[in-house]
């Protein structure tokens, strides 16, 4: 009943997820066995404010200092510490 391209793609699937889900797992056990460390990373903050005529003014909010988890995905409430040196740049729109 299924192709086999069907039964292939589901086997890629089912294997990608897999990787993902033993991933995360290693990853979470990690951060709590070394005590969920965090670390801090500055970031800058902009905003985007609506104008007349579609235009749109960018304003600079400032420097702040974020705490961070030190692991591969946001772990403790925190969003990981490389992700944030990597875009240190936050907008946010009104």
């Amino acid at each position: 009943m299924w192709s086999i391209l069907g039964q292939w793609i589901f086997r890629a699937f089912v294997s990608m997820a897999a990787c993902f889900l033993v991933t995360y797992a290693g990853d979470w056990m990690v951060f709590h066995l070394r005590g969920s460390p965090t670390a801090t990373a500055t970031i800058n903050r902009y905003m985007g404010v609506p104008l007349k005529g579609q235009k749109e003014e960018y304003d600079f909010l400032g420097t702040v200092t974020v705490p961070c988890s030190v692991s591969l995905f946001p772990q403790g409430g925190h969003d990981p510490c490389w992700r944030l040196r990597q875009h240190p740049d936050q907008w946010e729109n009104l």
